[in-house]
C-alpha cells in the first residue's frame, strides 16, 4: 500500500482528470471495437490474435479473481481514498486488473503485430498508462497491475506464433480455438462445482459467473466465425476509408442491439440462467464473423473510384 499511498499524496485535478480518461482504454467496448476493426476492416489474422489473446485473457482473469477473491485497495483499508470517478468502475475482486489485462493485451498485440514504429510507440505508451492510472485512481494494488501484464504479455508472446502459424494451417487454428473452449469449459465447471464458502460476495460471485458463460459463448462464435469463413465466406476486408467507417459504425450499432435486445428474452427463455449470456454472445459473434461479412462486397464496391483504400 506504500506505492497507492505516495500516489494519493500527489494527486491533482489534472492528473485525476487525465487518468480518468486514460483508464478507459481498459474497458470491454474497446476490446470489442478494436477487435471488429481488425477483422472487419484491416486484417482478419490479426482481428483473430488479437480475439484470441483477450478472451483467453479473460477468462484467467476472471478465475483468477473468484479463486483469490481480493477485496480492493479502500476495502482492505479504509483509511485509503480512491478518484471517486473511477469507483462505478471497479466492480468485482481486485487481483488481477482487468483493465490492465484488456489494455496490456489489445496494445501489446498491436506493438507485436505490426512493424509501424509510431504505432508500436504509442501502443507501448498506453501499455505503461493504462496499468498507472489503475494504480493513481487507487482502484487496484501493485501485484494486481503486475500480475495482469505479465499474463497479458505472456498470451501476446506465446500466441504470437501460434496465429502467424495459422495463417497457412488451419489444423493449428483449430487446435488454438479447441484450447480456448477447453479453458472456458474448465472455468464455467469450475463456476458450477468448486464449493465455494459462504464468504463469498453474491455480487462478485454472479459477475464472474456471468462472465464464464459469456466467454464461453464468444470462443465458440469464434470457432464458429472461422469455420465457415475459411470454408465458404472467405470475406475481404479493404474498401475505401469512408466505407470502411461505415462499415464498422453500422455493424457495431447493429451489434450493440442485437446485444440489448437477445438480453431479456433469452433471460426469461432460460429461466434466468447464465446460460442466456453464453446463447447471447455466441450469436453476437456469429452475426459479426458469419452474417455481417456478407454485406461486405457492398461496401468494397463503394468509392470504387477512390484508391484510398484501408
Amino acid at each position: 500500500m506504500d506505492l497507492l499511498y505516495w500516489l494519493e499524496s500527489i494527486r491533482n485535478p489534472l492528473g485525476d482528470a487525465f487518468f480518468s480518461i486514460i483508464t478507459h482504454l481498459g474497458e470491454e467496448t474497446l476490446f470489442i471495437v478494436a477487435g471488429l476493426l481488425f477483422f472487419w476492416c484491416i486484417d482478419k489474422m490479426e482481428g483473430y490474435f488479437l480475439l484470441s489473446v483477450g478472451l483467453s485473457g479473460t477468462v484467467i482473469n476472471q478465475f483468477l479473481k473468484l479463486y483469490f477473491r481480493i477485496p480492493r485497495p479502500w476495502v482492505k483499508d479504509p483509511n485509503f481514498t480512491i478518484v471517486e470517478s473511477a469507483r462505478a468502475e471497479a466492480t468485482g475482486y481486485s487481483f488481477p486488473s482487468g483493465h490492465t489485462q484488456s489494455s496490456v493485451g489489445i496494445f501489446g498485440g498491436l506493438a507485436r503485430w505490426n512493424q509501424t514504429l509510431w504505432l508500436r510507440g504509442l501502443s507501448i505508451a498506453l501499455c505503461v498508462l493504462v496499468p498507472l492510472s489503475r494504480l493513481y485512481l487507487g482502484v487496484h494494488t501493485p501485484l494486481d497491475v503486475g500480475v495482469s501484464i505479465v499474463i497479458a504479455l505472456a498470451l501476446v508472446f506465446g500466441l504470437y506464433p501460434v496465429i502467424r502459424k495459422a495463417q497457412n494451417s488451419p489444423k493449428t487454428m483449430r487446435l488454438l480455438l479447441a484450447a480456448m473452449t477447453v479453458l472456458s469449459v474448465a472455468y464455467v465447471l469450475f463456476i458450477e462445482c468448486y464449493p465455494f464458502s459462504a464468504e463469498v460476495d453474491p455480487v462478485n460471485f454472479a459477475h464472474g459467473a456471468k462472465n464464464a458463460y459469456t466467454m464461453l459463448g464468444a470462443i465458440l462464435g469464434v470457432w464458429v466465425t472461422y469455420e465457415v469463413d475459411s470454408r465458404y465466406t472467405k470475406f475481404e476486408t479493404k474498401a475505401v476509408w469512408w466505407a470502411q467507417i461505415l462499415k464498422l459504425l453500422l455493424g457495431f450499432a447493429l451489434l450493440m442491439g442485437i446485444r440489448a435486445g437477445l438480453k431479456a428474452p433469452l433471460y426469461a427463455l432460460l429461466n434466468g440462467h447464465y446460460a442466456a449470456d453464453a446463447l447471447r454472445y455466441f450469436i453476437m459473434v456469429v452475426f459479426a464473423g458469419c452474417i455481417w461479412p456478407l454485406s461486405f462486397p457492398r461496401f468494397a464496391a463503394l468509392g470504387q473510384n477512390d484508391r484510398r483504400t484501408l
